[in-house]
């Protein structure tokens, strides 16, 4: 799980238009290397439809040796707890590691930990996907850009 890198705030600009700010543009590439770095790689990845995750993902993307399926999900924007654990149990079999760019406080959340902008949760469990409940994943590791 990925919280969206730094958003800017310009006037005028609707939530879901808002672009990441220089600091975001600077600490998302940080994610990409530390996950190929770590050996995870994303069979596919689960994006919110904002702009700041889709440039997040832009920037993480090309840190990764691979080039992973990738959803825009409308859902995954400003998502709850479960909506966020219905996305995940939407992943197909096939999928066995998936990556989740979204918001807080959904994230935060559904990983049970805070998230600072471009942290990351990697969680793991033993169920399939459409199982999957709060509660049964453990946290095997946890970054932020400070420490990548």
């Amino acid at each position: 799980m990925l919280r969206h890198a730094k958003s800017d705030w310009p006037d005028g600009v609707a939530d879901q238009d808002r672009p990441l700010a220089k600091r975001g543009r600077r600490d998302a590439p940080k994610v990409g290397h530390w996950l190929a770095q770590h050996g995870y790689q994303p069979d596919l990845v689960l994006c919110s439809t904002a702009q700041r995750t889709r440039q997040t993902w832009d920037l993480v993307a090309a840190g990764l040796p691979g080039a992973p399926a990738v959803r825009f999900d409308p859902r995954a924007y400003g998502a709850s707890v479960q909506t966020l654990l219905y996305l995940a149990r939407e992943l197909p079999d096939e999928c066995r590691t998936a990556l989740l760019i979204g918001h807080n406080p959904g994230v935060s959340e559904l990983a049970g930990t805070g998230f600072v902008t471009a942290a990351i949760a990697v969680l793991e469990f033993d169920d399939d996907w459409p199982d999957f409940e709060p509660g049964q994943a453990r946290r095997v590791a946890f970054a932020t850009p400070a420490e990548m």
